[in-house]
């Protein structure tokens, strides 16, 4: 994902990011915008979800006065905004269809109007799109534009959810901790463990809550497994805990991401557990998308799991 994310940000190319609900698709965007050419400029974010038609045209096109009942002056829209800048726009798939007819004619010709106005205007920005839902599906069922899906999907980055990256939790911990506490924190081993263990529907933005709650209830300089849910292990009881049925393929690549987490040694142990031959572990593996070399595997097996684990 990252190493996506550094190819094209110094690129003005549209950008859409994949991934669940709170697994960090804003914090994505920045990363983008920061590595771009137009670091300097703004960066703007509009979320459509929940939004209604109307206030989604009013935010991102602006208004003139009189443009309706209301518009007693007029406003600068977000499009506008973020003139020189990264335009960030979240929830894509919540976009009413005659707003993705306007949205598409942005992207294809730079220009816009203002609600009630006449003259068009030329945009100047780097487009960056987010959304949850499954916009392929959402075109076949008549939802969401078929031109322009294809005209957003041109450089999709998935973010994977949390539940599949368990090795960032360390790291992601020791930043929340240090944001929500105004005290010096860590974490227990075993707490962590407990962490480990846990599917995160809710991903990084459910981390964050329970470290935040976890930082209040804690007395001295360690965050400890009572300081979590009593039942925060138990939503997790193996790789195959995350949802519904899946097809057989996906809950092999589910319980491999799974396994490689837990792993302690290389990857040739890891083979021999799983009672298949160290190649066909890396071929798997690189088709899960989790590794991208051997370099990389190696690493990734290597990794000790975390005490108490």
């Amino acid at each position: 994902m990252l190493e996506l994310i550094q190819r094209v940000a110094p690129s003005d190319a549209t950008v859409l990011l994949l991934g669940e609900s709170g697994v960090g698709k804003e914090m994505a965007a920045h990363a983008l915008h920061d590595a771009s050419e137009r670091a300097q400029g703004p960066f703007i974010a509009v979320d459509c979800a929940g939004m209604t038609e109307a206030l989604i045209s009013s935010e991102l096109f602006g208004h003139e006065k009189g443009a309706f009942t209301g518009a007693v002056a007029r406003k600068i829209g977000l499009v506008e905004a973020a003139a020189g800048g990264t335009l960030f726009i979240d929830e894509v798939g919540d976009i009413p269809l005659c707003l993705q007819v306007k949205l598409l004619r942005l992207i294809e010709s730079g220009t816009f109007r203002r609600v009630g106005g006449l003259d068009p205007m030329r945009a100047d920005f780097r487009l960056v799109l987010a959304t949850h839902r499954n916009l392929e599906a959402m075109v076949e069922e008549g939802s969401f534009r078929r031109d322009l899906y294809y005209r957003i999907s041109a450089f999709p980055i998935h973010i994977p959810p949390l539940r599949e990256r368990c090795e960032d939790l360390p790291l992601l911990v020791e930043s929340l901790l240090s944001r929500v506490s105004r005290r010096p924190l860590r974490l227990h081993p075993e707490a962590m463990a407990k962490l480990m263990r846990y599917g995160f529907p809710g991903n990084v933005r459910e981390l964050r809550n329970l470290i935040e709650r976890a930082a209040l209830l804690a007395d001295s300089d360690t965050v400890l497994p009572e300081h979590l849910p009593e039942n925060l292990g138990e939503t997790r009881g193996g790789p195959a805990a995350q949802g519904d049925i899946v097809s057989l393929a996906e809950a092999e690549l589910r319980y491999l991401r799974w396994a490689v987490c837990r792993h302690e040694g290389d990857r040739h142990a890891l083979a021999r557990r799983l009672g298949i031959s160290a190649r066909t572990l890396f071929r798997k593996l690189r088709e899960a998308g989790h590794v991208g070399s051997r370099t990389d595997l190696r690493a990734m097996a290597a990794r000790s799991p975390m005490p108490g684990e």
